[in-house]
């Protein structure tokens, strides 16, 4: 459990370190994420061995998906309201800045909803 718990505050370190750091560095988006194991908005079904899928269904928000353990960016930047990804590779650390915007299932399993307005972090681990 103390793994799982400094997983999830190393992502929120990570995502605090990206948005936080110097704004003329190009950032690669949540709509252009890298091809090994991320999938595009119409790519977005989930089933028990798939590790994660992430839809936004409120406001838009933004996104970081990193592969735990490493700096290895799968993901990161702003998802309109319907896009989503799917992510084939684990384990997984997720964060968005509207918790309580987007729908997230994690092998097979949707996740309970963050309250809105407030940053969600996730954890995936191998299914």
């Amino acid at each position: 459990m103390a793994v799982v718990a400094l997983l999830v505050v190393g992502g929120i370190a990570l995502f605090n370190a990206v948005n936080t750091g110097d704004d003329s560095k190009p950032r690669q988006s949540a709509a252009t994420s890298a091809s090994n194991g991320a999938g595009h908005s119409g790519d977005t079904k989930a089933d028990a061995s798939t590790p994660l899928v992430i839809k936004v269904v409120g406001p838009a928000t933004d996104v970081l998906v990193t592969v735990a353990g490493s700096n290895k960016v799968l993901a990161q930047g702003p998802l309109n309201t319907g896009e989503g990804r799917k992510i084939d590779e684990a384990p997984l650390n997720v964060v968005a800045q509207n918790g309580g915007a987007v729908q997230v299932t994690i092998c097979g399993k949707v996740q309970p909803r963050k309250p809105s307005g407030q940053r969600g972090t996730w954890f995936v681990g191998k299914c």
